[in-house]
């Protein structure tokens, strides 16, 4: 057989494709980013190492024809971006049915407002919330949520905590430090913001899936999102970038970086990143979290009382009714941390009834028979390498909110760790493509312009 080139010769490399800037990731904070930069006519292309975009955000369609989120979905109070985008693609935003508090469950039990095990619970999420806006002493910075939480007199009261604390972070609590955990309910304005329905983070919902907005802005950019071409490494020099990925190579004037750290440390720099760029990607990590939705003719325990509850039995989980205002019915549930991984041990008959088993003695055997199951673990998609940020490892302050994004050459980053506000949520990846590619443009129009070109003119596509 014919060997081409003939051995002992070497390989011509094909000259790079030649963009102004190329985006890594085709996430929220991704697509937004090449959005803008192509509406300025902007030569830009997307490069996502999956075979679709979002990131983690994923919309499927359900046997009932509505559609349900796999990822990241809510629209928190305040999150104006995220608001904006979804009209403006045409979707449409609901208020969650949600009760003043949700119920606390543990096996038959509904544990009543004024028990000891939620008085302790109560009293301990005050103190937090006190040390967080006074700031946590730095010792607490080596000192684990778990060991921490090991000091709460009551046993339910301690599991309600590790419960609200895993499902608010996706974090293992070991690996967490409770420095960590309150410097982010300090920059996320509170426990009350980052726990709550109404008037807090898990608001509203686009009805449409907010996967479905991903989906939107892939097909708006027309042809530039090139999929599955994961990038592998960036050669910087005065003039720009050179990317190398399974699809090809790249030359480019401006790179975006919108992956997070963690997942990011898997690019070769040449030359080497900066320190403190090292630093972030080797002393971050993704956390576990796996989310389900099961799907119902119609919100049938609504008859009988609220859905939403916190789960205490194992799997710990957070319970939300996510059901369109016309129908069919959702109920949405997280488990994170350790327990998410453990649910991956399970076959999926199995894993649908450790859910759903808890829940139903709660609501009703009902529950037991959805008309749809969808599931998704973030912590076992290589991809996303799991959800919501990026996390830091216990012991350093690398992956505080917000994470470093200061350029290096012309490299930028951008995704929901870096926003300077909401980070971790989608609002927080608008913001940050927003900013990364407001940098891009300042940097371009810094430039001397090409022969004959006036100062400051866009390369269009």
């Amino acid at each position: 057989m014919t060997q081409y080139p003939p051995t002992g010769l070497p390989a011509e490399r094909p000259e790079p494709r030649a963009v102004t800037v190329a985006v890594i990731g085709a996430g929220m904070a991704g697509l937004g980013a090449a959005r803008e930069l192509h509406r300025q006519g902007i030569d830009v292309v997307v490069l996502e190492s999956a075979s679709r975009p979002g990131g983690r955000v994923l919309a499927e369609t359900t046997a009932l024809g509505s559609r349900v989120d796999l990822g990241g979905q809510w629209i928190g109070h305040g999150h104006r971006r995220f608001e904006a985008l979804a009209a403006e693609l045409g979707t449409t935003a609901f208020v969650m049915h949600t009760p003043r508090r949700p119920a606390i469950v543990d096996g038959d039990t509904t544990l009543a407002r004024a028990s000891l095990a939620a008085t302790i619970a109560n009293a301990t999420l005050l103190v937090w919330e006190i040390t967080a806006r006074l700031g946590a002493p730095r010792r607490w910075k080596t000192r684990s949520v778990q060991a921490w939480l090991r000091h709460v007199p009551n046993r339910r009261a301690r599991r309600l905590l590790e419960v609200l604390v895993s499902v608010s972070t996706t974090a293992d609590l070991d690996r967490l430090s409770i420095h960590a955990f309150l410097d982010t309910v300090r920059y996320q304005g509170g426990l009350a913001t980052m726990l709550s329905t109404t008037g807090g983070a898990q608001e509203s919902i686009v009805a449409e899936g907010a996967g479905t907005l991903a989906e939107r802005l892939a097909a708006e950019l027309n042809g530039r999102v090139v999929f599955d071409s994961t990038v592998t490494a960036l050669h910087r020099d005065e003039a720009g970038v050179t990317i190398r990925s399974a699809s090809g190579t790249y030359r480019a004037t401006e790179v975006i970086v919108t992956v997070p750290p963690p997942s990011a440390a898997g690019i070769e720099h040449h030359p080497a990143l900066p320190a403190e760029r090292i630093s972030l990607q080797d002393n971050t990590y993704m956390g576990s979290v796996y989310k389900a939705i099961a799907v119902y003719d119609r919100p049938f325990w609504r008859e009988h009382g609220d859905a939403e509850s916190m789960v205490l039995t194992e799997p710990g989980m957070a319970v939300f009714d996510t059901s369109p205002p016309r129908g069919p019915g959702h109920l949405c549930v997280l488990v994170a941390g350790p327990e998410a991984r453990d649910l991956d041990e399970l076959d999926d008959n199995a894993r649908r009834t450790a859910v759903l088993g808890p829940i139903a003695a709660h609501l009703g055997p009902g529950i037991l028979e959805p008309r749809g199951w969808h599931e998704k673990a973030w912590h076992r998609d290589r991809h996303a390498g799991g959800g919501y940020s990026a996390l830091p490892s216990i012991g350093h302050e690398d992956g505080y909110f917000p994470a470093g994004a200061e350029p290096v050459g012309h490299i930028h980053w951008a995704g929901t760790e870096t926003a300077a506000e909401h980070a971790g949520y989608i609002e927080g990846a608008l913001e940050s493509g927003e900013r990364a590619a407001r940098e891009v443009l300042t940097a371009l129009e810094s430039m001397p312009p090409p022969h004959g070109a006036a100062p400051g003119a866009p390369t269009h596509s």
